[in-house]
C-alpha cells in the first residue's frame, strides 16, 4: 500500500477518501505484516480505487519480467494521432 501511495504521491488520508474508507481502515491495512488484512468489501474499495488511479497489483506468481510481486503504475494509453 506505501508503495501504490509512493507511484500516487497521495498520502492516507487522500487513498481513505478515493477508496471509500476510513483513514483508521487505511492505517490499519496499511499496518498488517505481510498479507493486508481487512474485510471484502474493505479490500475490493481499495484495490478498485488504485486501479481506477492507475496502479497495477501484480500478485504472486503473475507474469512481470523482473519478477516477484508489487506495483507498478499503468502506461498512460496513447490517444489518437491528428
Amino acid at each position: 500500500m506505501r508503495a501504490a501511495r509512493a507511484l500516487l504521491q497521495i498520502d492516507q488520508r487522500q487513498l481513505a477518501e478515493i477508496s471509500g474508507l476510513s483513514l483508521p481502515t487505511i492505517q490499519r491495512m496499511e499496518a498488517s505484516e505481510g498479507v493486508i488484512r481487512g474485510t471484502i468489501e474493505s479490500l475490493s474499495k481499495l484495490i478498485n480505487a488504485l486501479n481506477a488511479a492507475g496502479v497495477d497489483l501484480i500478485g504472486e506468481g503473475e507474469v512481470c519480467p523482473p519478477g516477484g510481486r508489487g506495483v507498478r503504475l499503468r502506461l498512460p494509453e496513447a490517444g489518437p494521432v491528428t
